[in-house]
């Protein structure tokens, strides 16, 4: 997906939108009173687990991307 600006165009990393719309899903699943906070502890969640080796949301979404 490509984003049109004043001097180039942008392309966004691979993996981001699905990243997004995970987070999305899950903010509207749980309603939370402080969307910052909760996003801020949902992706120290997705790195928590890349690190424990047990799945990689960023390569996962970029293959479902292709």
């Amino acid at each position: 997906m490509a984003i049109p600006s004043s001097c180039s165009t942008l392309r966004l990393p691979s993996g981001f939108p699905s990243l997004l719309e995970g987070l999305a899903r899950e903010v509207l699943r749980a309603q939370p009173p402080d969307v910052v906070t909760f996003a801020a502890q949902h992706f120290q969640q997705l790195l928590q687990q890349r690190e424990d080796g047990s799945a990689d949301p960023v390569t996962q979404g970029a293959l479902m991307e292709e």
